[in-house]
């Protein structure tokens, strides 16, 4: 897609979702996507790693610059079109929300999300291990940031 808007195709056709019943909203529902990917076996759906792997019998991952949607390679960051889910605190309610911090340490904790962590039970593919150790000193941050 990058290709074709830089040969000159305005970025709006680039940037747009077709309504021309090409492209069909399922919305959160990835059970339903599955669905439709099952009746139509020349369709694309769009969701989590976590229901490709467990509908694998069912339906497969598209290659992307020929790499395999495979849990190492969205791990490692080969695989092109996956990313990192983020979740963001408001400085402002540090302190001032109830529970704000306790949400934060539960999901920088290395029982929910490290290799072995409980997320990883629901699909979630742990960042390495310098990335979370990073990401902890950020949240960890926080709380000193509000101390001061």
């Amino acid at each position: 897609m990058e290709e074709a808007c830089q040969e000159g195709i305005e970025e709006e056709a680039c940037s747009e979702i077709r309504e021309d019943g090409s492209f069909i909203d399922a919305g959160e529902n990835d059970n339903l996507i599955v669905q439709k990917l099952e009746a139509n076996p020349s369709a694309f759906g769009i969701f989590g790693f976590s229901f490709l792997d467990q509908n694998a019998d069912k339906i497969k991952g598209a290659y992307v610059d020929d790499i395999e949607p495979s849990f190492d390679a969205i791990a490692d960051g080969d695989y092109p079109v996956s990313r990192s889910l983020f979740f963001y605190v408001k400085k402002e309610h540090i302190g001032v929300v109830p529970g704000i911090m306790e949400y934060v340490a539960e999901f920088t904790n290395e029982n929910a999300w490290g290799d072995e962590g409980y997320l990883t039970e629901k699909g979630l593919i742990p960042l390495p291990e310098e990335d979370r150790a990073k990401f902890k000193a950020d949240a960890e941050g926080l709380v000193a940031a509000q101390k001061m």
